[in-house]
């Protein structure tokens, strides 16, 4: 297994940019994919919303924001001709890292799960707003769609969740703990 805690440190650095951008990019490609066991009501798992988790979960308030600003522009640069999931995606990396998972909750797998599934429900409240302020649709039809929407997202997503986090989670605590066994994670 390699010892990323011993490589030097512009390579661990260069390591970290890798993976980061690599797994945002791996992530928006998978999704508009819809996979056997991956859809739900029309729906997939929204994997840059795991993501952001994934990377806010242990990190401050602004990386959290930036990070879903970043991604969420990403997204929308893929779906949107208005900024829709920048902001939703910012909430939920705002929000996300003022939990303080390991304040409150240990096991990782389902809380993880817990936290994905209550900002997914966020991020799509957050877009049905933007979509009653600035779309022509009725605010009744939008709710409607609203519900069914978060809830089949909330619920793909939270179970598709550790496969992102896990590794992850896995790297970033490689990157910084020097000596970790993989029979330590």
């Amino acid at each position: 297994m390699l010892d990323i805690a011993n490589w030097q440190t512009y390579r661990q650095q260069i390591g970290n940019w890798v993976v980061t951008i690599g797994t945002i990019i791996i992530c928006a490609t998978l999704l508009p994919a819809r996979l056997p066991g991956m859809e739900l009501l029309g729906l997939g798992p929204n994997w840059l919303l795991i993501w952001v988790v994934a990377w806010s979960v242990k990190r401050t308030t602004l990386q959290g924001g930036l990070a879903g600003l970043a991604v969420g522009l990403i997204q929308d640069g893929m779906t949107a001709p208005y900024p829709s999931h920048a902001i939703a995606l910012a909430c939920v990396g705002i929000i996300t890292a003022r939990i303080k998972k390991q304040r409150y909750i240990q096991e990782d797998f389902i809380s993880v799960a817990l936290i994905v599934f209550g900002m997914a429900v966020v991020a799509e409240t957050v877009m049905a707003i933007q979509f009653g302020i600035f779309c022509d649709r009725k605010l009744a039809e939008i709710w409607t769609d609203h519900q069914r929407i978060a809830l089949a997202s909330a619920i793909l997503s939270s179970l598709w969740a550790p496969v992102v986090y896990y590794p992850l989670n896995l790297w970033w605590r490689r990157l910084t703990s020097p000596g970790l066994n993989p029979g330590d994670s």
